[in-house]
């Protein structure tokens, strides 16, 4: 079933009843080929692009819940490549080219918004480490602008310039940034890997790896034994849980990232804006919600909620950055489990354990990420060798001190 204007008009006239499911609801078969642990957008998008661009056959993904359950449905829609490290830049900047043209490619509408993203600039020292990141995104291929005072007025002008403790010195601008529908990307790649012949299982959760002489044979779920040649992991922040089944210990910690969404409002942010003076980040979804966010609970946790004090944190970076939001009223919150890494960059490789794959330490990058990080996945799952993007995330690279930390925070998790 195709998508389009003149179907949409077909089925108003007709009374809605051609429209189809998106996907099947298959029983698991006792054997695969390539069987992919996580049915979020890492997973997905790696199933996707494995039958699509690489002809792979007889695939199944593995989902413990229902679709969009997990962190892919759960985060505050930002996409963006203006990263500064080499080891990130190229990677980030693909992901940006496969959201330009996702929708057409798997005919489904993500809501991808190319609105722009708005790194905001408040000290001297800032702007100048915001000039060497944007020269290195035009390095890589990618759009930044630096944007002085009156550059940022133009755009917000209701922003609070004259805050005496973080006054507006300008800001780094990336047009082609912006934001997508996390549910439409998860149900997009669904549909277009169900079509390809991937079997989507939904409510199998992954209880062990069978493994004999180093080699992994299959998986072992709450639906019966699942056997299959290559196994790839990407669970996000349950991948310590996960990995350890197979005997593995990750350089990774998870924690709960909280996302807020205010009552509807009349439009007023047409983009993406973060605070330098702190870590606040806002848009406006399409309902007229203010969609934000800011760091992550500095604790561990495997629980989907979080606390007070980073509430009150987040209310703080908000109040400073545009005093207006006061008045609105909070309509939601949750939070989603991250699987922060150790330099706060993401792992795509393989594991000591022949045909068992990992994907994960995705940290707060892992949406934006969702098209290259299952591209990547599925290129190392079809021809074993990292794809060109994809080499610097190894998972041996801590043991080799080749880490990848974009913030400058060391070895701490919970910094990134």
């Amino acid at each position: 079933m195709r998508f389009s204007g003149f179907r949409v008009l077909k089925e108003a006239l007709t009374g809605h009843h051609g429209w189809k499911p998106l996907w099947r609801n298959p029983e698991p078969q006792p054997a695969y080929d390539v069987v992919i642990v996580g049915g979020g957008g890492g997973g997905l998008s790696t199933a996707y692009h494995l039958a699509k661009v690489f002809q792979g056959k007889r695939i199944a993904v593995l989902e413990k819940g229902w679709l969009g359950s997990g962190n892919i449905g759960r985060n505050t829609t930002i996409i963006r490549s203006n990263y500064l490290l080499p080891g990130n830049e190229p990677f980030y900047e693909f992901s940006m080219k496969l959201w330009e043209n996702m929708e057409q490619e798997f005919n489904f509408n993500a809501m991808v918004s190319q609105r722009g993203i708005l790194n905001l600039i408040h000290t001297d020292g800032q702007r100048d480490a915001y000039r060497r990141r944007g020269n290195a995104m035009l390095l890589a291929g990618a759009d930044a602008e630096l944007l002085d005072r009156e550059g940022v007025r133009a755009m917000y002008p209701w922003l609070n310039f004259d805050n005496a403790r973080f006054p507006i010195k300008g800001g780094l601008l990336q047009r082609r940034a912006g934001t997508a529908r996390h549910d439409g990307v998860v149900w997009g790649y669904a549909r277009g890997a169900d079509l390809l012949g991937v079997d989507i299982i939904q409510n199998c959760e992954v209880t062990g790896f069978r493994i004999e002489n180093g080699k992994v044979l299959g998986v072992e779920t709450t639906r019966g034994y699942i056997g299959a040649k290559k196994v790839g992991v990407a669970v996000a922040g349950s991948s310590s849980r996960v990995m350890q089944m197979a005997g593995m210990r990750l350089p990774i910690e998870s924690h709960v990232l909280q996302a807020f969404v205010s009552e509807g409002l009349k439009p007023v942010v047409d983009g993406v804006i973060t605070f330098g003076a702190g870590h606040f980040y806002v848009s406006q979804s399409d309902k007229g919600g203010l969609v934000f966010g800011g760091d992550i609970d500095g604790y561990n946790s495997y629980a989907q909620r979080g606390n007070l004090p980073v509430i009150e944190e987040v209310a703080e970076g908000g109040l400073a950055l545009m005093p207006a939001i006061g008045r609105a009223r909070l309509l939601r919150v949750w939070g989603g489990i991250m699987d922060m890494s150790m330099d706060g960059s993401p792992i795509i490789d393989r594991t000591p354990v022949d045909g068992l794959y990992f994907n994960g330490g995705w940290c707060y990058g892992g949406f934006k990420a969702t098209p290259a990080s299952g591209y990547c996945f599925a290129h190392l799952l079809a021809t074993d060798r990292p794809h060109e993007t994809a080499t610097a995330y190894r998972l041996d690279r801590f043991e080799r001190g080749y880490v990848i930390d974009e913030k400058g925070m060391g070895a701490q998790p919970n910094l990134h």
